[in-house]
């Protein structure tokens, strides 16, 4: 979903302002961001806690907890960016498309950016920590979570973060490290579901 959402990056505001009204009142950008943006996150949040807990029973079951809550509590304050950026923008495009010009000097609360900020840091923390839990967990494969470290450079670090410091929209980058946590995962997922029944069910148990 997160790979959709990245792959058609927005026009410059400051630059392109008319291009950049006319996508963002589309209805693809709306799809794109309630499905792929808002829609990815809530599956991350719930991906990000099933691997916790399978990581609870392993050598990083600490480490793993500590990295389930940051990325979740990130995961959750980036939803408020979302939600401004999936509805509350369409709205400055569409008014700017009708000849309110002077819409375009609308500027956020300094707290927005704050807020946008703490969730870039909860999350790039998080995912780290949960790259190197699964490096030291000792029962899932140590390249996924290689391949979920270098996941964080190249989504958050080269991707969201350089984004908005360069071109304000979303960079190349950032499909491609999604493209990695999805090999990351589908890599997890496919280990533990090839391990024998009797093992998950007594890690379930513990």
């Amino acid at each position: 979903m997160t790979i959709w959402a990245s792959l058609d990056p927005q026009p410059d505001q400051v630059k392109h302002p008319e291009a950049w009204a006319r996508f963002i009142s589309s209805n693809h950008y709306i799809l794109t961001h309630v499905i792929g943006s808002i829609g990815g996150a809530v599956l991350a949040i719930l991906g990000v806690f099933a691997l916790g807990a399978y990581l609870a029973n392993s050598r990083a079951g600490r480490l793993g907890l500590v990295a389930l809550v940051v990325t979740v509590v990130g995961q959750a304050v980036g939803l408020v960016i979302g939600g401004i950026s999936t509805f509350a923008t369409p709205a400055i495009g569409q008014a700017f498309l009708s000849g309110f010009k002077d819409v375009m000097q609308i500027q956020f609360s300094p707290v927005m950016s704050v807020i946008f900020a703490l969730a870039i840091l909860l999350m790039i923390v998080g995912n780290v920590l949960l790259g190197v839990a699964v490096w030291r967990s000792g029962t899932l494969p140590k390249w996924a979570g290689a391949i979920w470290l270098a996941s964080v450079l190249l989504f958050y670090i080269l991707g969201a973060v350089l984004g908005i410091l360069t071109t304000g929209s979303s960079l190349p980058t950032q499909p491609v490290g999604a493209l990695l946590i999805v090999i990351s995962g589908t890599w997890m997922a496919w280990s533990v579901m090839r391990q024998p029944s009797t093992r998950m069910v007594g890690a379930t148990n513990r």
